[in-house]
This record gives structure tokens, C-alpha cells and sequence, in this order.
């Protein structure tokens, strides 16, 4: 009887390995399969040198070694990538709760009944106690998955969790590109906060030379109050700098997770070893690997495969319990010859008349709609955000050649508007404009370079490098 059972299940296993899920085809990419082109971009050449994003690891794109530990920290401690990772665990799980739906489940039980029989009842003509005892290993309702249901249900599982573990690497990515950013506009703040600091010490001492050309009466008043006004503009500054540098490094703890210790944070961005160069690649495909894409294509899979769960609805559903044991009036005779029993109780049941089952599959349906449009929509975020990082990384160069030209432009014209002042050809008034704009070059200097380094980081992180190349998901 045993051998007889199993050998009917292992037949109804062979016969349970399709579905009623339609046949996926990943949808076309709705962008162009060649990178933008025109004056804001660089030429792209085919033989590029620099290596393609995916191909470097972020310890080997980020060549800074305090950089480096600071992220280290990070991918250590930060609780958006541990929830991220318990999300995938959650996922994993609940796949198997899902394949094991495809077995069935052994069980043993064992009972013991103890009954009072009135005299009305009993054969005998009088009032008895009667024990019943029995021991049964077997199939509790199980469901034959003859129409792919479970199965469905269980591919829908599985590619949630594919989902999920992309969506932890696109995590990962996001933050260790946001660690990065964070940490150059920490150094660009305490950069502008050493300017601010010596444009101050400048700006006191200019005051101090005036109120003493005041006091001798070689000056006016005028002249006096206007120092006074670049020195509290001055003070003002550094002020905002050092408030700035500090929420920098807040930010920096945050992600972290900790709090990152002194010596490894920048005194300013030429402190800091500029990332490498990086190459987009010779056509968009690219993106396709992204992770944050690779997400949601497995969420389109999983929607897919619930389409199948829900037409195998309409079938019968095929239910059987089985079971084997032995069973005794007496407790001391369960396991002698003759007690065995056997059980085998096959149900199915036909849905006839439910409009729940129509709604579920135009629902699912739809939502496979809703699927697609939302893959078609994250490709050509991407897309966007690839363009967007080229542009700038095109003309981001003219930027810094330009500012760098108007920074010595500047000093030439404070340095010279500073010199007739002493010599009294000119006012006051001139050598405060050169001041003003020597200042806001400087700083315009600044945050282009950080520009020009955080666009390195971007374009790392919108190609989709930053993924733990060596434990990706095998599908």
C-alpha cells in the first residue's frame, strides 16, 4: 500500500509541471540605442580606454583610501541596506513557503478516544465506556496542482524575490554614491570655509589700515563704513561655512551609521584623490543591467505569473488525503496483526458561478499593464539620467577652464584696484566691486570642481557601478 501511494504521487508531481501563466517577453526599450550626441557631449569612442562602469568594483572607481573606509563604514553599519537586506530574506522565505505549497505535507497523529455509551445506544442493552485508539501517518489535503495555480504562485514568489535582492544592490549603489557626495561637499564646504576665513582676516586688516587713515584724517567716513560692511559680510560667511560643514558631516554620521572619526574626513577638496575615469559604452543596453531595472523587469515577471494563478481559478481545484495506520479498541492490541487501516479521500472542487474569479484576472491584468509601463518608465529615467551626467561631464571642463581664468582676472583687478586706492588715483568703491567679485569667483571656483568630481560619482552610479560584483544573484 505504501509503495502503491507513493508511486501515484511521484505521477501526479510529473504531471504538475506547467502553468496557465501567458509567455513573457521582455517589452522593447523605449529609448534610443545610441548615447546623446552634439556640442554638450564628449565623442565617444568605441576603443575608449577607461573601463566601463559595471566592470569596476567601488574600491577600485574610488581611488581615495580614507574614501574608501569611510564607505567601508557604511556598508557596515547603515540600516537602509540591513533593511534592505532583511527585505530579500523576508522574500526568500516566503518562496519557500510557496515551493513547499507544491509537496505534500507527511504528517503523523496519534488519538485516543474515551466515549460513555447510554443503554438506548449500546448493543448490548446497557450503559458502557468504549476507548478507541489509533496511530495514522499520511497526506492531510493536499492540493494537486494539475492546472499551474501553486505553481504560479510560486514562480510570483520567486521572481519577488529576485526583485527584492536587486533592489538591495540598487541600495547598495545609492549609497555608496550618496556616501561619496557626501563626503566631497563636506570638503567643498570646508574649503569655501578656509576662504571665507582668509578673505575675513583680509577684510579686518583692510579695516584696520582705513580707521587709522581715518583717524589722521587722510580718509572719510565713508570709506571707513564701507570696510566695516565687507568685514561683517565676511564674518557672516564664515559663519554659514562652518554651520554648513558641520550638517556636511551630520549627514556623513547618518549614512554612515557612525560616527566617522577625525582623520579621515577632508580638509578640503584638493585633499581628496579624484575617483577614475569612467566610459558610458557604446550603446544604452547598458542600463538593462542596472539593478534598480533588473527589479523591476522581475516585477513584471511576478505579475506575469500571477496572471496564471488567477486563470487556473477557474479550474477545479483537486485535493486528496491519504493516510495509513492501525487503529484498536485496546491499547495493547494497536500494533498487533489486523489493526492496520487505510484511508483515500481524492475532492475536487468546480467553481460555477463567481464573478470574484473575473475581477481577480481583469485586476491582474491590468496590472500587468501598469507592470510594463512602469519598466518602459524607469529605462527611460535612466536613460535621462545617463544624459543628464554626460552633458554636464562634456562641458564641465569649459566651466572650470573658464572660472579658473575669471579667478585670476579677479585678483588682477582687486590687486590693481587696491594699489590706485593707496595711491589715491581712485575710491574706495572700486577696490570694494574687485573685492566682491574676486570673492565670488573663488567660490564659483569651488563648486564647480566639486561639480566636476560629484559628476564623476553620478555617472559611476546612474551606469550601475557600485554593484557587489561577486555575489550578484544567479537567476
Amino acid at each position: 500500500m505504501v509503495r502503491s501511494a507513493l508511486s501515484i504521487i511521484l505521477a501526479i508531481l510529473c504531471l504538475t509541471g506547467c502553468t496557465m501563466a501567458p509567455r513573457y517577453t521582455r517589452p522593447d526599450a523605449p529609448i534610443p540605442e545610441d548615447w546623446p550626441s552634439g556640442t554638450a557631449y564628449k565623442e565617444m569612442k568605441a576603443e575608449s580606454e577607461a573601463p566601463e562602469a559595471q566592470e569596476l568594483e567601488w574600491q577600485e572607481f574610488f581611488t581615495d583610501e580614507r574614501l574608501q573606509k569611510v564607505i567601508a563604514m557604511a556598508l557596515d553599519n547603515s540600516r537602509d541596506l540591513r533593511i534592505a537586506a532583511l527585505n530579500v530574506e523576508r522574500a526568500r522565505a516566503i518562496y519557500g513557503i510557496r515551493r513547499g505549497d507544491l509537496l505534500p505535507m507527511v504528517s503523523a497523529a496519534g488519538s485516543m478516544n474515551k466515549e460513555r455509551v447510554p443503554a438506548d445506544l449500546a448493543d448490548s442493552g446497557r450503559a458502557k465506556i468504549s476507548d478507541y485508539y489509533s496511530v495514522n501517518l499520511g497526506i492531510i489535503s493536499w492540493e494537486i496542482d494539475f492546472f499551474g495555480r501553486i505553481r504560479s504562485l510560486k514562480d510570483q514568489a520567486l521572481e519577488e524575490y529576485l526583485a527584492t535582492e536587486h533592489a538591495r544592490r540598487g541600495t547598495q549603489i545609492i549609497l555608496i554614491s550618496a556616501v561619496a557626495e557626501a563626503y566631497l561637499a563636506l570638503a567643498a564646504d570646508r574649503e569655501a570655509l578656509k576662504l571665507s576665513q582668509s578673505t575675513l582676516a583680509a577684510q579686518e586688516a583692510s579695516h584696520n589700515l582705513i580707521q587709522q587713515r581715518y583717524n589722521f584724517g587722510v580718509t572719510n567716513e565713508l570709506d571707513l563704513r564701507r570696510a566695516q560692511t565687507q568685514v561683517d559680510i565676511a564674518r557672516r560667511d564664515v559663519a554659514l561655512y562652518m554651520q554648513r560643514a558641520a550638517q556636511d558631516e551630520n549627514a556623513l554620521n547618518l549614512l554612515t551609521g557612525v560616527s566617522v572619526p577625525k582623520e579621515l574626513l577632508p580638509s578640503d577638496l584638493g585633499s581628496v584623490t579624484p575617483p577614475k575615469e569612467i566610459s558610458p559604452g557604446v550603446s544604452s543596453e547598458v542600463l538593462l543591467r542596472r539593478p534598480d531595472i533588473l527589479a523591476t523587469e522581475h516585477q513584471l515577471k511576478a505579475v506575469n505569473a500571477s496572471i496564471g494563478a488567477a486563470r487556473a481559478a477557474f479550474f477545479p481545484r483537486i485535493s486528496l488525503t491519504t493516510t495509513i495506520g492501525t487503529a484498536s479498541y485496546e491499547l495493547s492490541r494497536l500494533f498487533q496483526a489486523g489493526s492496520s487501516t487505510w484511508l483515500f479521500a481524492p475532492q475536487a472542487t468546480m467553481p460555477i458561478f463567481d464573478t470574484r474569479l473575473w475581477s481577480a484576472l481583469r485586476g491582474v491584468t491590468v496590472e500587468r499593464d501598469i507592470a510594463v509601463a512602469q519598466y518602459e518608465k524607469a529605462i527611460q529615467t535612466a536613460f535621462k539620467e545617463v544624459a543628464d551626467a554626460l552633458a554636464q561631464r562634456g562641458t564641465v571642463e569649459d566651466q572650470l577652464a573658464a572660472q579658473e581664468s575669471l579667478v585670476r582676472a579677479s585678483a588682477d583687478t582687486y590687486r590693481l584696484s587696491d594699489a590706485r586706492y593707496s595711491k589715491g588715483i581712485d575710491s574706495y568703491l572700486s577696490v570694494l566691486d574687485a573685492q566682491r567679485s574676486l570673492f565670488a569667483a573663488q567660490q564659483g571656483l569651488i563648486a564647480i570642481r566639486l561639480a566636476r568630481l560629484t559628476n564623476l560619482v553620478t555617472l559611476y552610479k546612474v551606469l550601475g557601478g557600485g554593484d557587489d560584483l561577486s555575489s550578484g544573484t544567479s537567476e
